[in-house]
């Protein structure tokens, strides 16, 4: 790595170190600092954790990070572990651990919370008011449990009201909604409308008097601008009659580099298929179009050819798919609870993957009831597991899209698998 760190860690309050450990708070000091000091014998970058600090005895965790620190240690990370944390109690926490470890003035504090009960950001944020500045925290909030402190809150929250943190942090805020959009799709988790920031609500104005207010003067109801965190100002873009460079120049609009012209023209020409079904075309749609395309030139030992759904109410839905596998037009036919269910046991009855089915996501790109829908299916085999993405207007087409991209992934990983051995 460019900046190698080893983090090491382990539970330093009463009911982890009784229940959990069985150690004494001795052995719990002597196994961290014998951690430490290992670690620092492959990097001077070492940080170390007190799992469940929130909950910890204050006196017996400025005896052990005094006891890391002396080791090696160079960020000290205090962790609610569960969530239990409420955001004034956790400043004057910081405060006083901070002035209470011996060397503490000569190492990064971490804050690293869980949103068991809401108040991660804010519990994050009354950290680094307690003196943190590292806070450690995940894309969309995602995490353990509840989730994690939301990085896109917290750092417009330290930009926004610098007047109160006095602090900044080095993350480009513009590319904020993209990577929340990217690990939307990965994860097959979608951002609920509302959410702060990547919310595609977050800065829409349907009261009437606060869209008069805004257009009089934006900063009425706006806190910061949505081009910022990296909104398009125009979010209405392409359409049916729009050309090959207008495509292109769009994409880089958006920060999407196509690493071929095989792959823009592929690209552009899918565009040219949803711009023949759908009339307004998104920015949404062109991330989902692209990293659509993307994932079938990656790998294309399966690959959907047609599908035919025949559904009716009191009548099982029947599923007729044309998919190549391994080169080979393949034939398959099923019957299921659903059309949906029908088309993957459509692909099964070819495929006989043996997959099980542990992820079935399915969100609207846009408004209307023309939009695209993105669809994420997660499949799991003998302890392996991948996510397959797929777009289309037509749900159940992107689900068996989004079937084979996960086939397509299972089948690399065989073939890794199968190296790694030899």
């Amino acid at each position: 790595a460019a900046r190698g760190r080893i983090h090491t860690f382990i539970a330093t309050s009463p009911i982890h170190m009784e229940k959990k450990l069985r150690m004494s708070p001795d052995e719990v000091v002597d196994a961290a600092v014998k951690a430490v000091k290992i670690a620092c014998e492959y990097t001077d970058d070492v940080e170390f954790s007190a799992e469940d600090a929130l909950r910890s005895d204050i006196d017996f965790l400025a005896r052990i990070f005094g006891a890391v620190i002396e080791a090696g240690a160079t960020t000290l990370n205090v962790p609610d572990t569960v969530g239990y944390a409420v955001p004034r109690l956790t400043e004057a926490f910081f405060r006083e651990l901070i002035a209470r470890t011996p060397g503490g003035d000569k190492v990064v504090w971490s804050a690293h919370c869980h949103n068991d009960l809401g108040m991660a950001v804010a519990n994050s944020l009354a950290a680094v008011l307690g003196g943190a500045r590292q806070v450690e925290c995940t894309i969309n909030g995602l995490g353990e449990r509840a989730g994690n402190a939301s990085l896109e809150e917290i750092v417009m929250a330290v930009k926004t009201r610098r007047d109160v943190f006095g602090v900044d942090s080095r993350v480009d805020a513009t590319q904020i909604v993209p990577a929340s959009k990217l690990v939307s799709t990965v994860t097959g988790y979608p951002v609920q409308p509302n959410k702060a920031i990547v919310g595609a609500n977050a800065f829409a104005h349907e009261s009437g008097i606060h869209q008069d207010g805004v257009l009089k003067h934006r900063e009425t109801y706006e806190i910061m601008s949505a081009e910022s965190v990296g909104w398009s100002a125009n979010r209405l873009t392409l359409g049916k009659l729009s050309g090959r460079n207008a495509f292109k120049t769009k994409l880089a609009e958006l920060g999407i580099v196509l690493d071929s012209e095989e792959a823009l023209n592929a690209a552009f020409a899918r565009f040219k298929e949803l711009a023949d079904k759908k009339r307004e075309i998104f920015d949404e749609d062109l991330h989902a179009l692209v990293s659509d395309e993307m994932v079938t030139i990656e790998r294309e030992d399966y690959k959907l050819v047609s599908l035919k759904v025949v559904s009716e109410t009191g009548e099982p839905p029947l599923a007729s798919i044309v998919f190549v596998e391994h080169g080979e037009e393949r034939h398959g036919e099923s019957s299921g609870s659903g059309p949906v269910d029908a088309a993957f046991k459509a692909i099964e009855a070819v495929a006989a993957s043996g997959a099980e089915l542990e992820l079935y996501s399915v969100n609207a790109i846009t408004k209307g009831t023309e939009s695209q829908g993105e669809v994420t299916v997660r499949l799991s085999i003998d302890g392996r597991i991948v996510n397959g993405q797929g777009a289309d207007t037509d749900i159940i087409v992107a689900s068996a899209k989004a079937y084979l991209s996960a086939l397509n992934k299972l089948t690399v990983e065989e073939k890794v698998s199968a190296q790694a051995v030899v």
